[in-house]
């Protein structure tokens, strides 16, 4: 059964949020997409657009500028440094004022029109409206095998609330936004932290643009970075291995003794010393001992980087209408 609207149309504000890095290319076109979705918005709502340059090294951060200074609706903030999508995002969330906030990528892969329906099913009276692709033919062979891969593990390992083809193009409601918002979590896995806070929760599908201009900004080293947080974030099932490990090998302890007993007492073999099973069994404690330290070193690693209480990320500048997060959260 579909929710009762719950909202009204009268001076409701809708944030669309984006993390830009590296963008130069695509921003002509990214600023066109914008300015037509606002003026489309705008004919039933107030819209604010929250640009957030995560340390970009092209022009990114000139013409997102350019266009807070020209477009009063635009809000462009600099950070100080690249933090990453995740915490760009956070800081987007952060200085978001919208009664509904959209999240989106600054590349067009995820079509602006979309919102248009996203909107409408918030309107219908859900909390969170999560964009999911259709198919994944504009990706590469090995990201489509990876992220499926990926996706199956982490619900495998428990994270069920982790929506597999959904990636950071979604809508939240105030309510649901300001609950993910008390979540200061430094290694951030936003879109399973999102299903962890739950609300009222639908879908919308699109089909997956390639991207307008540029390269895509998440190489191999940062995907597998990207999991490990994921993976680590949402499940302790790494720490359980351990005891799975343990049981294994001293099962295959306890059969190899009982084999070399038998071959004593009852075949009355002869036992010929060596190293050879003795070097076996060092490699494999030896190994089990230090997969088990290295999981371990990084639960307390992420611990470590937690409890310093740093900010998640450090803003340099802010162009456009002179206001401030939602709270002082970061």
């Amino acid at each position: 059964m579909v929710p009762v609207a719950v909202h009204q149309k009268d001076d409701l504000l809708i944030s669309l949020v984006l993390a830009c890095y590296n963008e130069d290319a695509v921003f002509p076109s990214l600023q066109d997409a914008l300015v037509r979705l606002s003026d489309t918005l705008e004919r039933e709502y107030r819209v604010e657009i929250i640009l957030v340059d995560d340390g970009s090294r092209d022009g990114t951060w000139r013409k997102m500028q350019s266009f807070a200074e020209m477009d009063y609706r635009v809000k462009a903030l600099s950070l100080s440094r690249n933090f990453g999508h995740q915490l760009a995002l956070t800081c987007g969330y952060d200085w978001a004022r919208g009664d509904a906030v959209v999240s989106m990528d600054a590349d067009l892969q995820d079509p602006p029109e979309v919102v248009l329906e996203m909107v409408a099913k918030w309107r219908e009276g859900f909390d969170v409206v999560i964009a999911v692709r259709k198919q994944r033919e504009t990706d590469t062979l090995f990201k489509r095998w990876t992220a499926t891969a990926f996706y199956r593990l982490i619900r495998w390992m428990g994270a069920l609330q982790v929506r597999e083809e959904a990636a950071d193009f979604r809508l939240m409601n105030r309510q649901s936004l300001d609950a993910l918002l008390q979540m200061r979590e430094t290694h951030r896995f936003i879109r399973g932290m999102v299903g962890w806070v739950g609300f009222r929760t639908t879908e919308v599908y699109f089909e997956r643009e390639p991207r307008r201009a540029g390269e895509t900004k998440y190489p191999l080293r940062k995907m597998l970075r990207f999991a490990t947080d994921g993976i680590i974030s949402f499940s302790s099932f790494p720490l359980r291995v351990a005891y799975w490990m343990a049981l294994v090998l001293m099962l295959l302890s306890f059969g190899y003794l009982g084999y070399n007993l038998m071959l004593h007492f009852v075949w009355k073999g002869h036992l010929v010393p060596g190293w050879a099973s003795l070097l076996v069994v060092i490699i494999a404690f030896g190994t089990m001992n230090l997969i088990c330290l290295g999981l371990m070193g990084e639960y307390i690693g992420r611990l470590y980087e937690q409890v310093k209480q740093r900010p998640l990320y450090v803003v340099r500048r802010v162009i456009g209408s002179r206001i401030e997060p939602v709270e002082k959260r970061s």
